[in-house]
């Protein structure tokens, strides 16, 4: 039986009739049992958590469920920005091995300390989705370690952009958790990750010639800071504006090819920077010998991009097509970015034509360059093949 994906969308103030509805257009789509099931809870609706999961239980009785708070959820071809929406993401995948995880970090000596993740998710290859609470645990030292344990892993999803009574609201099986991440493995379904940036670049290419920790220091051996605004002052009148909006700096993940194009870059925010000493702050370890560009923030690129990241997926699914997607798209998108509500839900369903659901999340985690990261301003997805 080939993989099938169903979601359901639904908005209102009443959580037991919105997620009602969303539970069961998603059971009506579905093709099998479902063997795993995310689901996506507006803020209005947080406070009646274990209502929303007895919902889902007994309408499609899930093998397996994780999902979050959010400020916003994606849906068939619509976004719901704000806190009434509700999705319910379902998989049928026959054959495929999904083990659920709650997940904690804990600041030690020297670093951070995991706990709950299995011993080995990659071992039966797959890929991994991660919900996390921004405030709770260190996305970052996760990635970090299975980026080292297991390479060939994807790891997609999100951290949770709302919370209710000032404590994150997290769902594993019929649980709900106040902190760290859930997650789950997945094997013997194939997951092909697609990562598309909302920022383009401009300028040239610079090495970095000086670093420590995460400042730059020297940018082609001239103070960062100075090199640019020499950057920014050759830039055209509307480069200039978009750069007035927020600077961002890309980073080059793999150095070893022979010239770099939009998504060959970690983009990264200015965190800071000194005046005095001309050295730039950037939200991300740096060292010498890295090769850096400016980026901003721009709609029209990152419909471009986009599609065309989408486009390249349809292409390697050919004939079979998508069974579904799920999508983590940036808070900062949305409305916010393009001139109306739907542009990412949209163009999923223009291009792929197949099942979406997600939400807007507080930062987005995805493969670049064949290592997972946590992103802003982008829209990362699991597209599931049908076969």
């Amino acid at each position: 039986m080939p993989v099938s994906v169903s979601v359901g969308l639904s908005e209102g103030t009443d959580t037991a009739q919105t997620f009602m509805a969303a539970a069961e257009e998603a059971a009506a789509g579905l093709d099998g049992g479902c063997d795993l099931c995310l689901v996506f809870a507006g803020a209005e609706h947080l406070e009646h958590a274990s209502q929303i999961l007895e919902i889902v239980h007994s309408r499609l009785a899930p093998a397996a469920l994780i999902g979050c708070g959010a400020n916003g959820v994606i849906g068939a071809g619509q976004e719901l920005e704000g806190g009434a929406g509700a999705v319910v993401w379902a998989l049928s995948a026959p054959g495929a091995v999904v083990e659920p995880m709650a997940l904690t970090s804990v600041s030690v000596d020297g670093g951070v300390a995991l706990g709950g993740l299995s011993e080995d998710p990659g071992e039966h290859g797959g890929a991994m989705i991660v919900l996390a609470d921004p405030a709770s645990f260190s996305a970052d030292a996760l990635l970090a370690h299975l980026n080292d344990s297991c390479p060939a892993m994807p790891v997609l999803g999100g951290l949770a952009s709302a919370s209710v009574q000032g404590s994150a609201c997290l769902f594993i099986g019929e649980e709900v958790i106040d902190s760290g991440a859930v997650a789950c493995s997945l094997a013997g379904v194939e997951v092909l990750p697609c990562v598309s940036q909302g920022a383009v670049p401009v300028g040239p290419e610079m090495t970095v010639t000086g670093a420590e920790g995460n400042l730059v220091t020297e940018l082609a051996s001239k103070p960062a800071l100075e090199r640019l605004r020499e950057v920014i002052s050759d830039l055209d009148h509307r480069e200039q504006a978009l750069a007035d909006d927020g600077l961002l700096l890309g980073i080059v993940i793999d150095e070893n090819q022979p010239e770099y194009e939009r998504g060959d870059f970690l983009v990264r925010p200015i965190a800071g920077v000194d005046p005095g000493t001309g050295a730039v702050a950037v939200a991300n370890l740096m060292r010498i010998g890295q090769t850096l560009r400016v980026h901003v923030r721009d709609a029209a690129s990152a419909s471009d991009d986009l599609r065309d990241a989408l486009s390249t997926r349809a292409l390697a699914l050919g004939d079979a097509g998508a069974a579904g997607t799920l999508v983590f798209s940036c808070n900062g998108r949305g409305s916010h970015m393009f001139d109306a509500p739907g542009h990412d839900a949209e163009m999923l369903a223009d291009v792929l034509g197949a099942p979406a659901g997600g939400f807007f999340a507080a930062g987005e985690i995805g493969p670049v360059g064949g290592r997972n990261f946590l992103h802003g301003f982008t829209a990362t997805m699991a597209v599931f093949p049908r076969d």
